[in-house]
């Protein structure tokens, strides 16, 4: 069985050896490099996001309309006109997303080769 530290030097013996094995793992350790605001999500993660900024601009605009229409009593007018403008602002927020990523080269990591780029590269 493995025995523990007998003194105070043995602590200060180990607690050094831990410090060096960590500095050696951190450098060893390769770091994420995020070059935008969009660099930790693929293309999937990017489809369900346009999908659910449209489905949200339909849904809001959807119960806005909907709330208006009872407040006002003017059946399904205000419903339709607020779909519509639900409908619009998420194509264009869905549009500002399509422009983000091209402006990060094309690739959800900003990479425009589309390979990951080397360690000496980096920021």
């Amino acid at each position: 069985m493995a025995e523990g530290p007998r003194n105070d030097a043995d602590r200060e013996a180990d607690a050094a050896r831990l410090r060096d094995l960590e500095q050696r793992l951190a450098q060893m350790t390769p770091k994420q490099s995020a070059r935008g605001p969009m660099a930790d999500y693929d293309k999937a993660h990017l489809a369900w996001r346009m999908v659910i900024e449209l489905v949200a601009g339909l849904g809001i605009g959807l119960v806005i309309g909907y709330g208006l229409d009872h407040l006002f009593g003017t059946a399904p007018l205000m419903m339709v006109v607020f779909i519509f403008l639900g409908f619009a602002a998420g194509i264009k927020t869905m549009m500002r997303t399509a422009a983000e990523l091209a402006r990060t080269g094309g690739t959800p990591d900003g990479n425009a080769s589309g390979k990951a780029p080397d360690m000496d590269e980096r920021d």
